[in-house]
């Protein structure tokens, strides 16, 4: 079972002013597209999740849309930006694999009331386009963490990351690459989460 998560129309326009009677600059906003590959092998839990996810520097907790055109130099897109914050747009990808898994109790994000039975704590590490040997790739790298909130500490932690490859440097062709790379990222996610909770109930 697949969902994919709603593209806010790439062409969809902000118009915005540079000063005051200036030249307005179009912007436009991706919401990049992104399934979850469920196996159907995955182990059921009957476990309340909770997902956290952070930035782990201030230019990946924001709206724009990074780029490395070389390993030193941190720019963003021109008149392009994401829907969200790029944490919050991967922990809508991920609620929803887990949604669409079926195998958990209940998923959510955290806040307005109990915390659940557990805590996946994903801190985006990287989500940026990078150029590598003159060519750009969707890069996304993040630090997992699956914890008990009841006083069973750390159950397991682990590392991810995928690259995907743009059919080109334009900006709609990188955030086709993005939601590849959210999609993969979001199925290892899911898996390794209920694998890793099932173990811990042994």
């Amino acid at each position: 079972m697949i969902r994919a998560i709603a593209l806010l129309g790439a062409t969809t326009l902000l118009a915005g002013c540079a000063a005051i009677g200036g030249p307005k600059t179009e912007v436009r906003i991706y919401a990049p597209a992104s399934s979850v590959t469920v196996d159907p092998a995955w182990p059921a839990v009957d476990w309340h999740l909770t997902v956290v996810t952070s930035a782990a520097n201030q230019m990946l907790d924001s709206s724009r849309i990074a780029v490395r055109p070389t390993p030193d130099r941190f720019q963003v897109y021109k008149g392009a930006a994401w829907a969200d914050d790029a944490p919050e747009l991967l922990q809508t990808a991920l609620i929803e694999g887990f949604e669409d898994a079926g195998k958990l109790a209940a998923v959510g994000r955290f806040g307005g009331g109990s915390r659940g039975d557990a805590g996946l704590l994903v801190e985006v590490r990287a989500f940026e386009t990078v150029y590598v040997d003159g060519r750009p790739e969707a890069v996304i790298e993040v630090q997992a963490r699956l914890v008990r909130f009841r006083g069973g500490g750390t159950v397991a932690a682990k590392r991810f990351r995928h690259a995907v490859p743009g059919a080109s440097p334009e900006v709609d062709d990188m955030v086709a690459a993005f939601g590849t790379a959210i999609s993969a990222l979001t199925t290892d996610l899911v898996g390794w989460t209920l694998a890793e909770a099932d173990r811990a109930k042994e």
